[in-house]
């Protein structure tokens, strides 16, 4: 490699789950050639989104501050209006251009409703909407009728919307490699979101009679928050068993494979091209998807591990040995805005400081043990949308999860045990310590993140003083 800063290509997925990786080793999804990009790279299998909902945590993304501090609580165009990310705001991706790194962005946006990614530090944009055209324009005639529990899509693979931006995404990456500067590729695919509508041969891939049940399928719903079991309800899907569920799963599998067809063609046009060995690859989703687990769907009023575990692999240019795998914590897309500032050589000066932390030390780690003094715990939050609002705040250790829902009954999953989550432990006499314990700590976790959640007396007498009534008799 030679002096000049690397290039970085960032790939996002929608919605995907950590588990449906052939990496992970959990479902059987076939994902040969981000399989392939894991055995490359330095592989987080513990990587957190800090908060599951696509818009605000795109924003965030680029600003490296969580959610709460700007404004963004929910989705711009859903529910009640919100705030979101503003151009005057700080984004790495202008910290990049004004370094000399020429830019470009393709797919899905959800930053800002008013400015693109032009108005952020992208040079060249391409979007959904440009995508829409196409489709209107080739194939007019076509309609979807199953709405978002999704179906066959009869357009071929080759002009589905992963391909076609797949195709995008080489031109754009030639365009960028001819000129005489680094280049920042931002390639955001909407898949796997529902409506999950799988094309060609990806169509029938995968056979609902031998899709496995996700290991929260068997939900009862005793002792958990109501709003889970409304949520069933509100989606009209209460009565769905799993041979219902196991179609809808099929699809979730067929779009990820599909999807990942389409970033191996992009991989395999920058090994083409020679300039592998400059670019830092990187590879994460924004959060999870429940499709059916918990008997629940999409990603609202729940903080499981379904949403908020994400797959996360970042291949350093010119590596030389082969891929590790790291069980250190990581914010895939808080952590993002350092990392990348750290590996393109980039003095940023952000208007407030960055709440994620570099993953340099833990992508120079030849065995992916992390340093002395590395995060032990991730805190992640929702605030409401959809159907109503709803404020969550969780604090995950390698052995628990504590969830404070301020207008409900908190949870406590025993994860060594109960990895699923199933059996809500708050309401036992022997856990009233490690509750204690758990609540200071995400209180001074989210007291150091400027979290509006701890702003007043109320809120604080739930973690501090322990005045909650939490189920017990």
């Amino acid at each position: 490699m030679n002096d000049r800063k690397p290039n970085i290509l960032l790939i996002t997925a929608d919605q995907l789950r950590y588990d449906c990786l052939g990496s992970s080793g959990r479902y059987p999804v076939h994902t040969p050639h981000l399989d392939r990009l894991a055995e490359q790279s330095v592989l987080f299998a513990q990587a957190y989104s800090h908060i599951p909902v696509c818009g605000p945590a795109r924003q965030s993304m680029l600003h490296g501050r969580r959610p709460e501090t700007f404004g963004a609580l929910w989705n711009y165009d859903a529910f009640l209006p919100v705030g979101c990310l503003q151009p005057e705001q700080f984004t790495w991706t202008k910290a990049l251009r004004e370094a000399g790194y020429a830019t470009a962005f393709l797919g899905k946006w959800g930053v800002n409703p008013d400015r693109d990614p032009t108005a952020f530090g992208y040079d060249a944009y391409v979007g959904e909407h440009e995508y829409a055209d196409f489709r209107k324009g080739k194939y007019p005639d076509v309609t979807y009728a199953n709405g978002f529990l999704g179906e066959a899509n009869p357009i071929p693979v080759e002009d589905a919307g992963t391909h076609w931006f797949a195709a995008r995404a080489i031109e754009t990456m030639e365009r960028l490699g001819a000129e005489d500067k680094p280049w920042h590729l931002a390639l955001h695919f909407a898949e796997p979101h529902l409506p999950c509508r799988p094309s060609g041969r990806f169509v029938d891939l995968y056979d609902p009679a031998e899709v496995p049940e996700w290991d929260g399928f068997r939900e009862t719903f005793a002792g958990k928050p109501y709003i889970q079991r409304q949520q069933p309800y509100s989606w009209g899907l209460q009565d769905y068993e799993w041979r219902d569920w196991a179609p809808i799963v099929a699809r979730y599998y067929g779009i990820i494979s599909q999807l990942d067809e389409a970033v191996g063609r992009v991989l395999d046009a920058l090994e083409r091209s020679g300039a592998a060995n400059d670019t830092v690859v990187i590879f994460t989703a924004d959060h999870g998807d429940m499709c059916g687990s918990h008997r629940m769907i999409d990603k609202h009023y729940i903080l499981y591990d379904d949403v908020v575990r994400v797959p996360l692999m970042i291949r350093l240019p010119g590596a030389e040995r082969p891929g590790t795998r790291t069980g250190a914590f990581a914010y895939n897309l808080l952590d993002l805005a350092p990392t990348v500032l750290g590996l393109a050589g980039v003095e940023a000066a952000p208007d407030r400081p960055f709440q994620g932390r570099s993953l340099a030390p833990l992508l120079a780690s030849p065995d992916g043990s992390p340093p002395d003094g590395w995060r032990d715990a991730v805190v992640a939050s929702y605030n409401g949308q959809q159907f109503g609002l709803y404020t969550q705040r969780m604090i995950r250790t390698p052995s628990w999860k504590y969830v404070w829902n301020l207008t409900d009954v908190d949870e406590l999953y025993d994860l060594e045990r109960d990895a699923a989550e199933l059996v809500n432990l708050i309401a036992e006499e022997a856990h009233r310590g490690l509750v204690a314990e758990l609540r200071k700590r995400l209180y001074g976790q989210l007291r150091a993140d400027e979290d509006p959640a701890v702003a007043n007396m109320w809120t604080r007498r739930q973690l501090l003083d322990g005045a909650i009534a939490d189920g017990r008799t």
